[in-house]
């Protein structure tokens, strides 16, 4: 029963939507993204992205008609240094404006366990879209107790490459890969 219930909500993530689909929407205050780079060899770097907005358009009867999109914007980024925060919003990385968007959506999935899949999707940031690959596990597919409706909740991994987004100064002195944790739930509009 938990595989079924976990691959019918990963499949909800990944196929045209239809009209039976029922729109589960994004929690900005439980859904972000950490990442994470080698800094020249003398430490890690950390950051997270947050104020998310997307949403799922789940369909329970037919998993395989459902879709996700996802997106931030670029300048939610933090990484705890104000100094560093402006830098990467600068020329020599994103030259970021107060309207630029990371954003995510959905194209395959494949099932790789009772709570695991490999959700394939293209990552939009820099004006520069790439597909990548998200190592996913299901958290729990229930009715929330305090919102008193259903939802889902996700976590999921993957590494990117910067310099393939037009951001790779400094490489590879300061890590080229980046790796990327993920953790977001989402609840079922109306």
């Amino acid at each position: 029963m938990k595989s079924t219930v976990f691959a019918a909500s990963l499949l909800a993530l990944t196929a045209p939507a239809f009209a039976d689909a029922e729109r589960y929407t994004i929690d900005p205050s439980h859904a972000q993204v950490i990442f994470s780079y080698d800094h020249l060899g003398f430490s890690t770097t950390y950051g997270m992205f947050s104020g998310f907005e997307g949403e799922i358009m789940f369909d329970e009867d037919d998993p395989a008609a459902s879709t996700v999109s996802v997106s931030m914007p670029l300048k939610s980024m933090f990484t705890g240094w104000e100094q560093r925060d402006g830098h990467f919003m600068s020329g020599d990385f994103f030259d970021a404006s107060d309207e630029d968007l990371v954003s995510f959506t959905s194209t395959s999935i494949e099932v790789t366990g009772e709570t695991t899949a490999k959700i394939t999707g293209d990552l939009t940031m820099n004006d520069i879209t790439k597909s990548v690959v998200l190592e996913t596990s299901l958290n729990k597919a229930d009715t929330h107790p305090l919102a008193n409706k259903p939802f889902l909740g996700f976590d999921a991994t993957t590494t990117v490459l910067r310099s393939d987004f037009g951001v790779g100064a400094f490489a590879p002195a300061v890590s080229d890969a980046v790796e990327i944790t993920i953790s977001l739930e989402a609840g079922k509009a109306g």
